[in-house]
């Protein structure tokens, strides 16, 4: 499916100031975020790598600052003031550097985080969650017109992506708990369109990256069991990374990249 093939990654670097954001080690998440862009590399993203900006600790969870669909990229405002000036950087990066076309929020009222923006390839779910609220989930219904939109209760202190995420065409990858279950039915409920499953027994192994026919998930020896499961049911290649220090702030996989799909020569920053 077109929807899953990418050519281009946005990412940011780590500043020392993310050590604010619980306890975690600061190096080990550099590194581990060094092998996730080595990895988006590798499987042959061009990664446009913005730098670390001291003041805003969060903003290696790029994924929350916009919603790239179809060459469009629609600007978030994030449901947290902090990071207002992390959407003001991304911003200015896609318009001006990569010329994408930007679609702004009007409605001063709506709350929206990219994290919890599924686009499934057909249609979109948005997690009315801590960080996005009704007023959001009409925001990308609007941006995308082409796309069923619908909005998605999340009862946890998580985003969206964090409990479900594509694992293929037409394949929605689901952590088992009881919040994640739920989240499922409610999502299978209101759906246009029909989709696979594959439930992972941890609900930290639930999300996961799908680019260019591969299936990006987490280590081993963080996933143990769920690791056995993409071994079973994941007949495509497939890569595996260590989160350990990058998920205790954000959603994991998907909350580090931005992607989208270029034709046009874009210069390095």
């Amino acid at each position: 499916m077109a929807s899953f093939r990418f050519t281009h990654a946005v990412v940011c670097r780590i500043p020392l100031s993310f050590r604010t954001r619980g306890e975690i080690e600061l190096e080990e998440a550099r590194r581990q975020h060094e092998a996730f862009v080595r990895l988006l590399r590798e499987i042959g993203l061009d990664v446009i790598e913005l730098p670390p900006d001291e003041g805003l600790p969060e903003s290696v969870y790029v994924e929350d600052t916009a919603v790239v669909c179809n060459g469009i990229a629609l600007i978030t405002r994030p449901g947290s003031q902090t990071r207002v000036k992390e959407v003001e950087t991304v911003r200015a990066v896609l318009k001006k550097e990569l010329d994408l076309p930007i679609v702004e929020i009007a409605d001063e009222s709506a709350k929206l985080d990219g994290g919890d923006v599924l686009f499934t390839g057909r249609e979109f779910f948005v997690g009315l969650s801590e960080w996005t609220n009704e007023a959001g989930a009409r925001a990308v219904a609007a941006a995308f017109p082409e796309f069923p939109c619908t909005p998605v209760k999340v009862t946890q202190s998580k985003h969206l992506k964090a409990m479900v995420s594509m694992a293929g065409p037409d394949v929605i990858c689901v952590g088992a708990g009881k919040a994640s279950q739920e989240v499922l039915k409610r999502i299978e409920r209101e759906a246009t369109f029909t989709y696979q499953t594959i439930t992972v027994p941890e609900d930290e192994a639930a999300n996961v990256l799908y680019i260019n026919n591969c299936l990006i998930h987490r280590s081993k020896e963080e996933i143990s069991e769920s690791f056995k499961v993409f071994e079973d049911v994941v007949k495509f290649q497939r890569r595996s990374l260590s989160m350990s220090e990058l998920s205790k702030a954000g959603s994991g996989l998907s909350s580090c990249c931005l992607l989208f799909r270029r034709t046009k020569h874009i210069r390095n920053l």
